[in-house]
């Protein structure tokens, strides 16, 4: 008798636990008991399943329900259904809540390398069966667009954020600091503008999005920049300050690590990056990502 095709009498992963639950118990009273349910309800499951597959799958008797030769066949498929059917619950699960899942980073260098360590080791230690991946990017639009397409939960950007998909808001101010070669001595008591136009700047790319803020807050004073050198990695701008080649002006992690011959000042007029955490406004986010904010804005308050 072939399997019978009306859409409506289709195979349930409900009739498949109760065939399961049957074979197990060899009695249909102990496994509408095991499983909760009415023992009709259990009948009819095994009478539905059997019309619809076209097979005897049971041979009932005083003494229980055996399986048939093709019962016995079949349940074993049943068997393997079932079990990756509550894989597939438990990994939802554990997506929902706080005992496994994963929690995508994205960040841009000096945030992954000064900030997140920390964040993340504290993070583990709190929710050990939760993945925490970190994608770090050359700048904070490539941050924006890996949340934009889905490819990271949190991300690390500089605020304001002008992007309506996007919510931010500030985690830390990162400070513009000159850095001056163990050389130099200011013409005053603290560092003038004068003192950084003589000086040989090395500098990042003026294409670095990263530094536009710096290169319009510089020029609003009257005193656009004099760049000497420009080089890709904000370490060997560093290295090449210490070996008194010139100075820069980066963002304090950005630098970090900074070497001990070079000499620190604060801008003439002060300037900060304001770093902040981001995610998409209108996601629907697992309560892990929810954890590792949490920590984000403990360790700000802090």
């Amino acid at each position: 008798m072939p399997v019978k095709a009306n859409p409506q009498n289709q195979m349930k992963l409900s009739q498949l636990r109760i065939l399961v639950a049957v074979a197990e118990h060899e009695n249909f009273t102990e496994a509408a008991l095991h499983l909760e349910i009415s023992q009709s309800a259990v009948s009819h499951a095994i009478a539905a399943l059997e019309d619809h597959l076209g097979v005897v799958l049971f041979l009932r008797g005083r003494h229980g329900a055996h399986l048939t030769p093709i019962g016995a066949e079949i349940v074993k498929h049943a068997r393997e259904i079932v079990h990756r059917a509550d894989q597939i619950s438990r990994a939802a699960e554990l997506a929902r809540g706080l005992q496994g899942g994963q929690v995508r980073i994205a960040s841009f260098r000096s945030v992954a390398t000064h900030l997140l360590p920390s964040v993340i080791a504290d993070f583990h230690q709190r929710f050990p069966a939760i993945a925490v991946s970190l994608t770090e990017h050359d700048d904070y639009p490539q941050v924006e667009q890996a949340l934009r397409e889905g490819r990271a939960d949190i991300g690390f950007t500089l605020i304001p954020v002008h992007d309506s998909d996007i919510a931010a808001w500030e985690i830390l101010r990162d400070e513009f600091v000159a850095l001056l070669p163990p050389s130099f001595h200011p013409k005053g008591e603290s560092l003038s503008w004068q003192d950084l136009v003589t000086q040989p700047l090395i500098m990042p790319p003026r294409s670095d999005l990263m530094m536009q803020q710096l290169h319009n807050h510089i020029e609003a004073q009257g005193y656009p920049l004099q760049i000497g050198y420009e080089v890709g990695t904000d370490a060997t701008i560093v290295s090449l300050v210490a070996q008194g080649l010139g100075a820069t002006i980066l963002p304090r992690l950005a630098a970090e690590p900074i070497p001990a011959a070079v000499q620190i000042y604060s801008l003439p007029v002060p300037l900060w990056r304001v770093i902040g955490v981001a995610v998409l406004a209108e996601a629907l986010h697992p309560p892990a990502v929810y954890a590792f904010l949490d920590i984000l804005k403990k360790r700000k308050a802090a």
